[in-house]
């Protein structure tokens, strides 16, 4: 797996809002199932760490779709010990997953005391009304769905959790001209958290697809906090292009193929564009510009919903829900449509682990002091050039 070495685009700040409170984070025992980690609680109660003495840490998940944060998580060494989501088909495909994980329908009718006390909360919150996806003019956090970030916000204040981790489309930096994203970051700092985000692309997480989005990290009342998360302090070897001989243009990852090369069989590009949310009824308009040509029979055909899990980085199989809860005729949209909003695991593992490397850092060292209004606002440089793509 490759990691990213520089930020994707956008400009990368941190703030924080001197109000609130700490709250103390738990733990319990795991151990591995299969092919993700299922970490189970064998003390009969939180607030104990496992008998090799590393600790595990908690994360609730909110608008969880199909568990995208959760299974990232818990490959980082995570127990989930709550769910939100209200879509139907991604509730069973969370149950599948997480069948002894406390698990809520509606955020708007969800309190603080619903949730179990988790050192992390993530939310990927409905990007719809902000997406560049979206034809027309875009309603922003005044939309129906986006602006349930709002909800978040409520819950988030009366629970005040350790860390906070938001993704969505990197449209947000944009909608109403960045007036969206601003009152994003002022929500969460007058909640008394310092905030930081940065642009991650999926494709540099060892992930087959080109899939920008915006990781928002708060940290309570820790204004270093969301930089030792977010940023590495050097520049990693990567695998960037090589350049091409006498001046030429490399290849782009697109324009490369794969596959069965001058035989009877499919080819595909060497990277996806961006999937969205689509339906499986391809009506020419979708965004996803990702499909499968038979070059010498002359046919073309859309990924399958499996192969759409594998460019995403789930396992195969993983959207597949118990039998006879769906109609059949309508199980693929469902899957499609359930992938296209998902969050890639592999990039929520690697934000998991730097999260969790900072939350042992402050269990091990004591909380550093809070010094006032000095604190209030930190810059952390800007970022490279934005490169615009699926939003």
């Amino acid at each position: 797996m490759s990691y990213q070495k520089g930020a994707s685009g956008g400009r990368s700040s941190i703030y924080l809002q001197m109000s609130g409170r700490m709250v103390n984070g738990r733990t319990s025992n795991g151990r591995v199932n299969g092919k993700h980690l299922i970490v189970r609680d064998e003390t009969n109660g939180f607030g104990r760490s496992p008998r090799n003495g590393a600790p595990h840490f908690t994360v609730a998940s909110l608008f969880s779709g199909i568990g995208g944060f959760d299974l990232g998580f818990e490959l980082a060494g995570f127990r989930t010990t709550f769910q939100c989501e209200i879509q139907r088909f991604c509730r069973a495909i969370l149950e599948k997953h997480w069948p002894a994980a406390p698990k809520w329908k509606n955020i708007k009718e969800l309190t603080n005391a619903n949730i179990p006390v988790s050192d992390v909360w993530t939310a990927g919150f409905p990007c719809q009304d902000v997406s560049l996806a979206r034809r027309g003019q875009r309603a922003g956090l005044r939309g129906s769905r986006s602006g349930l970030f709002y909800e978040f916000a409520r819950l988030v204040g009366e629970g005040r959790p350790r860390v906070i981790l938001l993704e969505n489309v990197h449209g947000l930096l944009h909608s109403h001209r960045g007036r969206d994203f601003e009152t994003v970051i002022r929500t969460l700092a007058e909640l008394g958290y310092s905030v930081g985000w940065r642009v991650l692309n999926s494709k540099n997480f060892g992930v087959p697809q080109s899939r920008q989005r915006v990781y928002i990290v708060g940290c309570h009342r820790d204004r270093k906090g969301p930089a030792k998360i977010l940023f590495e302090p050097e520049r990693r070897d990567g695998d960037a292009e090589t350049r091409a001989k006498n001046g030429e243009k490399s290849l782009s990852p697109f324009k490369k193929i794969v596959g069965d090369v001058g035989g009877d069989g499919p080819v595909v590009q060497s990277i996806a564009y961006c999937l969205c949310a689509c339906s499986a009824r391809h009506t020419g308009t979708d965004w996803s510009r990702t499909y499968i040509p038979y070059p010498k029979r002359g046919q073309v055909r859309r990924p399958t919903p499996k192969e759409c899990e594998g460019i995403m980085g789930f396992p195969k199989g993983w959207t597949t829900p118990p039998d006879g809860l769906f109609d059949s005729g309508d199980l693929d949209s469902m899957r499609y449509h359930s992938l296209g909003n998902a969050v890639t695991p592999p990039v929520a593992e690697w934000l998991a682990k730097r999260i969790k490397n900072y939350l042992v850092g402050r269990k091990n060292n004591g909380h550093p002091a809070f010094n006032g209004i000095n604190d209030l606002a930190v810059d952390v440089g800007s970022a490279t050039k934005n490169h615009l793509g699926c939003g």
